[in-house]
Formats: structure tokens, sequence, C-alpha cells
């Protein structure tokens, strides 16, 4: 199935998690902006210090920078069967440049999937989340309602979780700040292209992801 699925919403509201799930259903890789960013950080010198000092403030990471790395990625041979973008894109140039690089290969965004949940919920969630640093696995986990069986470690593959830097109350605070400032232009753009599925959130919806996955799922076998 050759499937481009977008996930949108704000930092905490579960779009890795629910990316990883729909990713095992339909057998795509799940492509996360973070990780792509984070791991050109450590090959680059110069140009990385700056896309680190974006990150590390909440900022977004400027167009240019961004379309550059997810166009060489959609590129890659990992994901021409497919592939779940995981904050990528922010701003409307960036789906519409997502919309050319896209159409230059014949395929184009069959989804827009947008979790919703309330700004202090979300805060709330982000200071609490655990990830595990293992690539290989990337698990993600909350010390209230999705703990680890063993405190401090993944469930999956025993490695020791970490809170990742930029996991505070200030920094997530200006990400909000700027999420908002872009999001209800960027949720008007694939409305108005009727791609855009909403799924409202609360607090506890992680116990439902699976529940969540599988209304995705039916959703797209009907359209």
């Amino acid at each position: 199935m050759d499937m481009v699925i977008v996930m949108l919403g704000a930092p905490g509201t579960g779009k890795g998690t629910v990316g990883h799930l729909l990713s095992k259903e339909f057998n795509i890789p799940h492509v996360s902006s973070g990780e792509i960013f984070r791991s050109y950080l450590k090959k680059h010198g110069e140009l990385a210090e700056e896309i680190q000092n974006y990150i590390e403030k909440g900022q977004l990471v400027p167009d240019n920078l961004a379309i550059n790395l997810i166009e060489k990625r959609l590129f890659e041979e990992d994901v021409k069967k497919g592939i779940i973008l995981d904050g990528f894109p922010r701003t409307i140039l960036q789906a519409e440049k997502l919309k050319e690089i896209l159409a230059k290969q014949g395929r184009k965004v069959n989804i827009a999937i947008n979790l919703s949940l309330p700004d202090n919920e979300i805060i709330e969630r982000i200071v609490k989340r655990r990830t595990c640093p293992n690539h290989e696995c990337r698990a993600i986990y909350n010390l209230d309602f999705k703990p680890p069986k063993i405190e401090g470690i993944c469930d999956n593959c025993n490695t020791p979780l970490i809170q990742r830097e930029d996991d505070n109350e200030e920094t997530v605070k200006q990400r909000l700040k700027v999420y908002h400032q872009t999001s209800e232009i960027l949720i008007d753009y694939y409305k108005h292209q009727d791609i855009l599925y909403t799924v409202k959130l609360n607090q506890k919806s992680d116990v439902t992801t699976l529940g969540i996955a599988e209304e995705i799922k039916e959703y797209l076998k009907r359209n």
C-alpha cells in the first residue's frame, strides 16, 4: 500500500505513539522530523548548531532547512511504499513544498490526522514523559498513566529511559505558543482538501491509543 499520512497536533498529543501503531498496521515507516533534525545534529557542524538553537528555544526550524532535510528523507528507499510524517509540515509553505515533492513521485497526502488536546494537559503530559533512546525501539512512557514496569527502564528493550532536554515546562509553553501561531491555518489547509481527520483527546487518552489507531484504519478503508 502506497500511503502518505501526515500527523498533526501540538507537542505531547501522542502523534508518535499513534504514528508507531499505524506504522505497524500499514507496514510503512513512521518518520519524525525531530529525529531527522537530531540525527543531522550528530553529523554536521556549524549548521547543526543553528538547528540546535531553534530546538532548544522551542522555536520552529526555518522552512528552508526543514524542507531540505525532509526532501532528502522522502527519496530514501524505505519510504517508497509509504510514510507517516510526524512533525512535518508545520507551515503552509512546508505543506505546499511537500505536495510538490510528492507530486514528482506520483504521490499525494492521503490523510492528515489532527490530534487535539487542551494546553494544560499537554504541559502535564510532556514534563512527565520519558523516552526510550534506542532508535530500534523509541517507546514513549508517562509517569502517571503509562509508567514502565520497572522504574526508569524500557519494557521492550531494557534500555534506561531518558527525559528529553526540551521536555521541560518553559520550553513546552514556548513550543505551544509557536504551534498555535501556525496550526489553525495548516489544519484549514488540509480540511479544505477534505483529507483532515480530527481526534479529540483527553488526559487519559494513551490507554485508548490502540482504539484511535483502529478508528483511523477503518476511516482509511472507507475513503
